[in-house]
């Protein structure tokens, strides 16, 4: 057993370039005066600066982040945790401290029977995937649930650590506690832990499918995000969904998803009718956007009317623009297949598209796009876009 101690804030990569630049902070007031359909445009800085390098994209996207989590997610938490680390068998033990309180999370490993480490690997919120693992690659199970619980709010091992009384929702306290898991296995290093750290991919279906979403947007270090079926509030986005709740569609809107569990913050119950949509300066093609340029595949089940299948179409093609801009369109996928009620069961058409992103950005293979809309699935992106892509350099 070993165990070693470092800082988590040196390791937490939230903006990549923007780190080493002066970025502006958001305004204590913002008044945006947006439209309950037009999706916010990810080549505009909030004061109306276009966005015109890699640079100009690297403060856009700590924007963004900011914005996310003044109005929907809630803050991460402030200063540096420490994290303690040890590994016994295949159980990590990560004890994480934040001033004089103190939190033990237990994550599992389970390392391939055959190969050669350090390997890849995929952190499983919920614990197992439901998607196609290969072999080749380790799986980490996470209990996230025991992190942030659904339901009460407030409750969880991240509320025990900050405080029953902090704003920061259920989503983003699981993708904190990713982050954690991060650091533990780049603190213990692949010689104890037998994981390649620069090979890491997030998954997670359902609830789960948005916590891994936000996981990938908001952690710079995981090379591959694999929402599954994550409906609103993953790849949906919220102004598409209400458009399509006041039609008659038996969706989730934002509206709805707030009433019940505990994944956002209470602020952003302001924002949930047509007008406070209207009000938000981002929508979830710009959450999407922050995973740009690393691996996205979006996987949806176009079968399930309460997952909103034209959103996830026309959101997910609206982020996809942001990685057009950045030179990485392939780098994001989208697979749709309609399997009826069978949630978190993927369908053996759709396994290729998982494995060819498996393939590339966790096990060093060839570059497949993949984009995959059930042709059931009509949406005019054109009706929510009003922006077009800037090639960023």
């Amino acid at each position: 057993m070993l165990q070693l101690r470092f800082s988590a804030g040196a390791f937490l990569a939230l903006a990549g370039l923007a780190a080493s630049q002066d970025c502006s902070t958001l305004p204590t007031t913002i008044t945006y005066a947006g439209h309950p359909l037009k999706l916010p445009d990810p080549f505009t800085f909030l004061n109306g600066t276009p966005v015109k390098t890699l640079s100009d994209w690297s403060c856009r996207r700590a924007e963004i982040s900011s914005l996310l989590q003044r109005y929907e997610l809630g803050p991460l938490p402030a200063g540096t945790p420490t994290v303690a680390a040890t590994l016994t068998s295949n159980r990590l033990a990560i004890t994480i401290t934040a001033g004089t309180r103190s939190i033990t999370i237990t994550p599992t490993i389970r390392l391939p029977s055959s190969g050669s480490a350090p390997f890849p690997a995929v952190i499983a919120l919920g614990g197992s995937p439901s998607l196609p693992i290969p072999s080749s690659v380790a799986v980490i199970s996470y209990n996230n649930e025991e992190i942030a619980a659904t339901d009460p709010r407030g409750r969880g091992k991240f509320f025990d650590l900050y405080g029953t009384t902090t704003k920061t929702g259920g989503l983003l306290a699981w993708s904190w506690g990713v982050s954690r898991i991060l650091d533990a296995l780049e603190l213990l290093g692949p010689s104890v832990t037998k994981i390649d750290t620069s090979r890491i991919g997030v998954t997670g279906c359902s609830r789960n499918g948005k916590g891994a979403m936000v996981a990938g947007a908001f952690d710079t270090r995981i090379a591959l995000t694999l929402p599954q079926e994550g409906g609103t509030g993953a790849m949906g986005c919220w102004r598409i969904v209400g458009e399509m709740k006041r039609n008659g569609s038996k969706t989730e809107d934002a509206a709805q998803i707030v009433t019940g569990d505990q994944w956002f913050a209470t602020e952003f119950e302001k924002y949930t009718d047509e007008s406070g949509l209207a009000k938000l300066p981002f929508d979830h093609h710009l959450l999407a956007g922050m995973v740009a340029p690393r691996g996205l595949l979006v996987v949806e089940n176009s079968g399930i009317e309460y997952l909103a299948p034209p959103s996830a179409v026309g959101c997910a093609s609206a982020g996809r623009m942001v990685f057009e801009g950045l030179g990485a369109k392939g780098n994001m996928g989208f697979s749709q297949a309609a399997h009826g009620s069978s949630h978190c069961r993927l369908p053996a058409a759709l396994e290729g598209d998982v494995r060819a992103f498996v393939d590339r950005f966790l096990l060093k293979g060839e570059a497949k796009e993949v984009w995959r809309v059930d042709s059931a699935v009509r949406v005019d992106v054109g009706r929510y876009v009003d922006w077009k892509v800037v090639k960023l350099g």
